[in-house]
């Protein structure tokens, strides 16, 4: 899916918590794809072409990234997140939804399993967050310099030469080719329209720079019976292999964990393929296909 029809496909789900872009393929159970920072739904858009066979794939915008609209004020935690994912899932009709997360869609994505595990189908985590293991020295660095001021500019020098965005972001891509100059404009053009995106995106940085988030989901997630896969990208810098080791012992409902060996963080979007067959293939293995 290029960016052209990505777009043309955009729908709003209007909500308490802010106006929520999506774009939905495919029908049956409502699959909900949360995407990373500081990406938006186009991050899933072959994984879920991949899947419009077997699921009602929607992948969303969280609030303060993508085309997601929310007021000065909404908060931007990942109880506030998961509750986001909760009130799209109302507005489309869905008692109970598949969950698939990457990066800090991972977090919303656990946040919401807390919350709501009747409502959880499925639970797909992809490399995120995870209880008290992050933020790491790379992590440490990037909220270091947002605080300093020097993000910002950065994102904003990239979005004028997506060769420097390739560059920036390649410690997230096994091959930063994969961040198109296309994918670029996605990505950065909507939270750096006007200095009130850009001033809800700090906020969101900074509302979630705190391990304490996910140290608290720890009590719900122990009792979690949803079933639920693992798939991680083993050379990813930002978030290490002990995070998925911990999702195993600590979830009742783990069922599988993948592990992609040369794989970063950005997986999903560099192999669509891996993750849409791993993905129907869990399904499958739950009797949900």
């Amino acid at each position: 899916m290029d960016a052209r029809s990505f777009h043309a496909s955009r729908r709003y789900a209007d909500t308490a918590l802010g106006r929520v872009a999506y774009v939905e393929r495919g029908s049956g159970p409502l699959a909900i794809f949360v995407h990373g920072f500081p990406l938006n739904g186009f991050q899933w858009r072959d994984v879920i072409e991949k899947l419009a066979g077997v699921r009602r794939c929607v992948a969303l915008d969280q609030m303060g990234l993508g085309h997601t609209q929310v007021s000065a004020n909404q908060a931007l935690g990942l109880p506030d997140q998961a509750a986001m994912v909760a009130a799209v899932a109302e507005t489309l009709g869905a008692d109970r939804v598949d969950l698939v997360g990457n990066d800090s869609g991972g977090g919303i994505c656990q946040a919401f399993a807390a919350r709501f595990p009747e409502r959880v189908r499925s639970l797909t985590l992809t490399n995120c967050e995870v209880h008290d293991y992050w933020p790491n020295a790379a992590l440490k660095n990037f909220y270091d310099s947002w605080r300093a001021g020097a993000v910002v500019p950065a994102l904003q020098a990239m979005l004028n030469d997506p060769s420097a965005a390739r560059a920036g972001f390649a410690p997230a891509y096994e091959d930063p080719a994969h961040l198109t100059d296309e994918a670029v404009r996605v990505y950065l053009e909507p939270i750096l329209a006007t200095e009130e995106r850009i001033a809800t995106l700090t906020r969101l940085v900074l509302t979630n720079t705190d391990p304490a988030l996910t140290v608290a989901l720890e009590p719900a997630l122990k009792r979690l019976q949803a079933p639920t896969f693992v798939i991680w990208a083993d050379a990813d810098v930002f978030f290490d292999s002990r995070s998925k080791h911990w999702l195993e012992q600590s979830i009742p409902g783990f069922r599988k964990l993948v592990s992609v060996p040369e794989a970063k963080l950005f997986f999903p979007e560099e192999r669509p393929a891996l993750v849409a067959e791993a993905l129907r293939e869990f399904w499958a293995d739950l009797g949900q296909q």
